[in-house]
């Protein structure tokens, strides 16, 4: 315990210096940890945004453009199916339920998701969770809508509210939808997934938006447009759909019927399995933050190891009246050897916090700005290990300045100018 509270008295004599090293460390940690914790936050936020879905089909095209796109809202898809292909794998004798999405607008840069009432129904996410309105009701009549929790937090909107979509998935859209102004019936529970940032109507809510379009495009200035009649409003093609398979021996099954669909060429992808390859393909930037970090986890070491040093000159005199009053030679090595395992604890300690805060205060803005669903997760062992190395390596490096101070002697130190 003695030796404890010289090291703590030592360091706190030295209150700036000590504490710039630790700085130097805890942001060396901090850089480490925090590619660590990034990468598993990101990793459960995507795996956790939908649960229960054998199946996801789109368009013939890539699986991670497919999935991103129609799950997550990032990029879009190459292409869209017809309503027939979608009915035929709807009424299939070996599918539970199917969950329609047509793409293509937004509202002040939130996507548009057109669907029907099987998405407030087989939706689940993080497990068997399933969605639910904090206000409201889902959308029944053609112009109704209902609101995802952080599209109607930021854009405080209400029940009752018209809104008017664009054309187009870009914040500012010059192409409105202002003949069809849709009313507000409904604003979901905050899920923590890319649910939260969309707006949903239903399908033919999305057919009536280009009533009077042709070929994916408006009537020219000048140009007659037609009389919206309700009665004549049908649902041509979606842009994929979610599938259930009522058991999960018949997924493959599925999964090659699709792909192997002759009437239109189609692309199913099992969800889970799909997001192991991005995990896969993100490793390698992963492995490369990892190294960068650690050579500045490494350059935080040093300095550290070179301020112990560099004071050793200025400490001759306080060891050797540490062994006047009867401290040996191997307690002076243990105690400059405590500096360093405090310093390194304390940095590990500072580092290891201002990660998980920046985490808990950001996560939100990460999702806002980037679409990336974050997770707020625990302790890893990873970060575990981070953390006995660092302290480990300090120590190890500590032994340079400790077996310097042991070499000092009794006379050098008095003698000392």
């Amino acid at each position: 315990m003695t030796l404890l509270r010289l090291a703590f008295k030592s360091l706190r004599a030295r209150s700036l210096t000590t504490a710039l090293t630790i700085f130097s460390i805890a942001l060396s940690v901090m850089l480490l940890v925090g590619v660590d914790r990034l990468r598993s936050a990101t990793q459960a936020g995507f795996s956790g945004t939908l649960s229960h879905a054998d199946l996801l089909v789109g368009a013939r095209g890539g699986d991670l453009a497919l999935l991103l796109s129609s799950v997550f809202h990032i990029g879009n898809a190459s292409n869209n199916i017809s309503w027939e292909t979608y009915q035929h794998f709807a009424h299939h004798p070996a599918v539970a339920w199917t969950i329609p999405i047509s793409m293509g607008d937004s509202y002040h840069g939130y996507r548009v998701v057109a669907t029907d009432d099987n998405l407030y129904a087989h939706y689940q996410y993080r497990g068997d969770h399933t969605l639910k309105f904090a206000k409201g009701h889902s959308p029944e009549g053609i112009f109704e809508a209902a609101l995802g929790a952080q599209v109607a937090e930021r854009l405080r909107d209400q029940l009752g509210q018209h809104i008017v979509l664009a054309h187009g998935v870009e914040e500012k859209s010059i192409l409105k939808h202002d003949n069809t102004p849709f009313t507000i019936v409904g604003i979901l529970a905050p899920t923590g997934t890319p649910i939260d940032r969309a707006v949903y109507i239903t399908l033919l809510g999305d057919e009536a938006m280009h009533f009077d379009w042709s070929g994916g495009t408006p009537p020219a200035i000048g140009e007659p447009v037609p009389k919206f009649d309700a009665s004549k409003l049908k649902v041509d093609e979606v842009t994929s759909f979610l599938l259930g398979a009522k058991s999960r021996v018949s997924t493959l099954y599925l999964q090659r019927e699709i792909n192997t669909y002759k009437p239109e060429p189609l692309t199913s992808i099992i969800p889970a399995y799909t997001l192991q390859e991005l995990w896969t393909l993100l490793d390698y930037a992963d492995t490369a933050l990892s190294l960068v970090s650690a050579a500045v986890l490494v350059v935080g070491l040093l300095a550290m190891l070179t301020v112990l040093y560099t004071a050793l000159n200025e400490r001759r005199r306080e060891i050797a009246i540490l062994r006047v009053v009867g401290l040996h030679m191997r307690q002076i090595f243990l105690l400059f050897l405590l500096e360093s395992v405090l310093i390194a604890t304390a940095g590990t300690i500072a580092g290891i916090g201002a990660v998980y805060a920046l985490l808990f205060a950001l996560h939100t803005s990460i999702e806002n700005k980037f679409g990336l669903p974050i997770a707020l997760v625990g302790l890893s062992p990873r970060v575990e290990l981070y953390a006995v190395v660092t302290v480990l390596s300090a120590a190890l490096l500590g032994t340079i300045p400790a077996f310097r101070a042991y070499r000092n002697s009794l006379v050098d130190g008095l003698n000392a100018r």
